[in-house]
């Protein structure tokens, strides 16, 4: 038995773990987080410049030909002008541990104000408290 997705594309790290998925405030929010999936390679020093990981979209974006990037969905945002150098500068740390944040935990991600109001508009709250028991109060 032969079934209709075998031998396509959808192998790989991807698709060996859990889907991951958060709600994300604005058009900035969501290049904040595209920015962080395509510096993937270069943050784990695979290459020197993003853009040279071959199996990245960022890679079949600028080099990929037709059938390639048939593979990449459409970008929900624009790209910016100079989006490979944007992609290519450091984030900050507080930058990397919201996004890692909002990766691991599935918690909102935005301005503070506006991840309270969703995680509560979509039963998230467990997302912004930290891990683990609730600290007990001390005796008196």
């Amino acid at each position: 038995m032969t079934a209709a997705w075998y031998h396509t594309s959808g192998t790989g790290h991807l698709y060996q773990g859990r889907f991951k998925a958060f709600a994300v405030e604005t058009d900035d929010s969501v290049r904040t987080v595209c920015r962080y999936v395509e510096r993937n390679p270069l943050r784990a020093n695979l290459v020197e410049r993003a853009e040279q990981w071959r199996w990245s979209s960022l890679w079949r974006f600028l080099h990929g030909d037709a059938q390639p990037r048939a593979f990449l969905s459409a970008s929900p945002l624009s790209r910016p002008a100079h989006w490979v150098d944007y992609v290519n500068q450091p984030q900050t740390e507080a930058e990397l541990e919201a996004l890692r944040r909002a990766v691991q935990r599935g918690c909102p991600f935005g301005s503070p104000s506006w991840q309270k109001r969703t995680a509560t508009r979509l039963a998230l709250g467990h997302t912004l408290r930290p891990i683990g028991r609730p600290k007990k109060a001390p005796l008196k």
